[in-house]
C-alpha cells in the first residue's frame, strides 16, 4: 500500500477552485487499491471537518488556505508529512521554501505541481512575488517529479531551470450531468435567458482575467453576456460591476455554487468567453470545452496550448468585438476535451508519478 499525502489545497469536498476540483477527482478516480490518499485541509475554510471522503483520509490545519497566509498554511501541512507517507503531492509552490527541510528529514517522494507561475500574478506585491519566485525555484530543485499543467508551463521550466517536467493537465468531464428539461427551462427563465442566445464567462474577477476587456466589448455590442464571478471581493471587481451592470445586455451574477444551475447556464450558452492570461491550463476553460461550444479565449500561450489552436483568440476590445460578429464552430473543442481532459486519464497520470 502506498500512502500519498496531498497538501496545498483548501480541502475537499471541493468548494473553491481548480486544485480542490483536481484533488476531489483524482481521489474519486483512484484506480489502484494500492494507493491510500490523505488530504490536508483548512480547518477554518472547511468547518464541517469530516474525516473521510471518497475513501481518503482528511486531516485539518486551523489556518486559512488562501491569500498570503497560504504560504504558512502549506508549510504547516508539510510539517505533518515527515512520517507515515511514501509520497507527498504538493499543489502550488507557496510553501516550497520548506522543501529542503522536508527533503532532509524525510524519505518521502516529492511530487510538485508548480501551478501557473504564481509570482507573475498582478495581485501580489514585490515581497510576495520574491517569496513565490524563490519558492518556485526550491520546488523545481528539490522535487523528485515536477508537474506542469500546460505546455507553456513545461516550456518555461525547461528554459528557466533546464529541468524536465511531466505534462499533466486538468480534467473537465465532471461538469457533464443530466438534468430534466423542465428544470432547464425554469432556471433559464429565472435569469431571463434563452437557449443559445447568450455568451457566458465564469472566472475570478481579477485584472489578469481581463474582465474589463470582456465587459467593455459587450457594452459596445448587442450580444448578450452572462458574467459569473466574485464581484464583491476587490475594488477592481466592485468598480466593474458598478460600471457595467447598467447595460441591459450584460447579466452580472455572483458566484454560483449549485452545480446544476451552473451547468444549465453554461451548457445552454452559444459562446464561452475565457479571458485568463495567466495560470497554465485553466480548469474553467477545460470544463467549457466539454460543452462543445465556440470559445473566444485571450491570446496567450497557455490558452492556445489548452485548445490546441482550435479556438478563436483576442487581445483587446476591438478584436473581441470582431469575433462576436463572426460565426464559430465549437465541435472540435469537445473532441479535444474528450481525448485529453478526462479525469480518469488525469488520475492515472498522477498515480504513475508516485
Amino acid at each position: 500500500m502506498k500512502n500519498v499525502a496531498i497538501v496545498g489545497c483548501q480541502g475537499i469536498p471541493a468548494k473553491y477552485g481548480g486544485f480542490e476540483s483536481l484533488v476531489e477527482n483524482i481521489v474519486g478516480e483512484n484506480a489502484s487499491s494500492n494507493i491510500h490518499y490523505t488530504v490536508f485541509c483548512s480547518g477554518l475554510d472547511m468547518p464541517d471537518k469530516i474525516h473521510e471522503y471518497k475513501g481518503c483520509t482528511l486531516k485539518y490545519v486551523n489556518m486559512k488556505a488562501n491569500g498570503f497566509q497560504s504560504i504558512v498554511y502549506d508549510i504547516f501541512c508539510m510539517m505533518r508529512t515527515f512520517r507515515g507517507y511514501d509520497t507527498v503531492l504538493v499543489l502550488g509552490v507557496s510553501g516550497c521554501m520548506f522543501l529542503p527541510i522536508l527533503k532532509l528529514f524525510s524519505k518521502n517522494r516529492l511530487v510538485v505541481n508548480i501551478d501557473g507561475l504564481e509570482h507573475r500574478r498582478a495581485k501580489w506585491g514585490k515581497v510576495a512575488r520574491w517569496i513565490l519566485r524563490t519558492s518556485e525555484s526550491m520546488a523545481v530543485r528539490f522535487a523528485d517529479v515536477i508537474i506542469a499543467d500546460n505546455k507553456g508551463i513545461q516550456d518555461y521550466v525547461t528554459e528557466t531551470y533546464q529541468k524536465p517536467s511531466q505534462l499533466i493537465a486538468y480534467g473537465g468531464d465532471h461538469v457533464i450531468r443530466s438534468i430534466a428539461e423542465e428544470k432547464v427551462d425554469q432556471v433559464l427563465a429565472s435569469y431571463g435567458l434563452k437557449k443559445q442566445n447568450y455568451a457566458v464567462c465564469v472566472c475570478r474577477i481579477e485584472p489578469e482575467n481581463n474582465c474589463h476587456i470582456t465587459l467593455e466589448a459587450f457594452s459596445k455590442s448587442d450580444k448578450e453576456l452572462v458574467f459569473i464571478g466574485n464581484w464583491g471581493h476587490s475594488d477592481y471587481a466592485k468598480r466593474l460591476k458598478n460600471q457595467y451592470a447598467q447595460y441591459p445586455n450584460i447579466h452580472i451574477l455572483d458566484a454560483i455554487y449549485d452545480l446544476d444551475i451552473l451547468y444549465i447556464i453554461r451548457s445552454n450558452a452559444s459562446i464561452y468567453v475565457h479571458g485568463h492570461s495567466a495560470g497554465g491550463t485553466n480548469p474553467s476553460l477545460v470544463e467549457a470545452m466539454f460543452f462543445g461550444m465556440p470559445i473566444l479565449a485571450f491570446d496567450c500561450v497557455y490558452n492556445r496550448a489548452s485548445t490546441q489552436e482550435k479556438a478563436s483568440y483576442f487581445k483587446n476590445v476591438e478584436e473581441m468585438l470582431a469575433l462576436l460578429n463572426q460565426v464559430h464552430d465549437g465541435s472540435e473543442m469537445r473532441v479535444i476535451a474528450e481525448r485529453e481532459y478526462t479525469w480518469k486519464k488525469i488520475a492515472q497520470q498522477y498515480e504513475a508519478t508516485y
